[in-house]
């Protein structure tokens, strides 16, 4: 359970849209404000996501091979195949043209509820069922569980958690750094939306078809 939740979560804080949107809520006027707003809501959604399942689970992991376990094992096998469907859809299509968001001429403009809904709406959710359902196996009478999980959602969130205390700390060579790897990110958006995809897929795949067959 570890290793996947690590595998997960470093897949959702490497993902290049949050982060360019993220950047952008922090370059922006009270933009330190609404990029804790945002981590805020971010973490939230995370931890709200993990608290289901341990109240469907009792904190409790289900038998092997109970239905509750093969099911969770089945959401996991989907949402890996459907990232290396949509990986390979990304890779094999055409370059698509296309500017900024209409909210990114928005953004100084932003309230801090609208940065919070930003969050949710940025939010990779089908990394984070895959990271729900390998919460599924957690057995929360043990102090190794817990940590994974509360691990899993500081990981998740460690890119964001890195550039708020960075722009806090240091606001102009921040600004300026951040701005250059929202550049970077924002030429390089389409082959580390496929990289990631692609990886985690087939990662989400291989242990969904193993444990069904085991």
């Amino acid at each position: 359970m570890v290793f996947d939740l690590v595998v997960i979560g470093t897949a959702i804080t490497l993902g290049p849209l949050h982060n360019s949107a993220f950047i952008l809520l922090l370059s922006s006027r009270r933009g330190v404000r609404k990029g804790l707003m945002f981590l805020l809501s971010w973490l939230a959604n995370l931890l709200a996501v993990i608290a289901v399942v341990v109240l469907l689970t009792g904190g409790q992991p289900p038998a092997h091979n109970s239905a509750p376990s093969t099911a969770a094992v089945a959401a996991k096998l989907a949402i890996g195949l459907a990232l290396v469907a949509y990986g390979a859809y990304r890779r094999r299509r055409p370059p698509q043209p296309h500017g900024p968001p209409r909210w990114v001429a928005r953004v100084d403009d932003a309230s801090l509820v609208t940065a919070a809904g930003l969050a949710w709406l940025l939010q990779p959710w089908g990394l984070v069922g895959a990271g729900a359902a390998t919460a599924v196996d957690a057995n929360l009478s043990t102090t190794h569980d817990w940590l994974a999980l509360t691990g899993f959602c500081l990981l998740a969130t460690l890119s964001l958690i890195v550039m708020e205390i960075y722009v806090v700390w240091a606001p102009e060579a921040a600004n300026a750094r951040l701005n250059a790897l929202r550049n970077w990110l924002g030429d390089h958006q389409e082959q580390l939306i496929v990289t990631i995809s692609l990886l985690a897929g087939l990662w989400l795949t291989a242990e969904g078809i193993y444990a069904l067959v085991t």
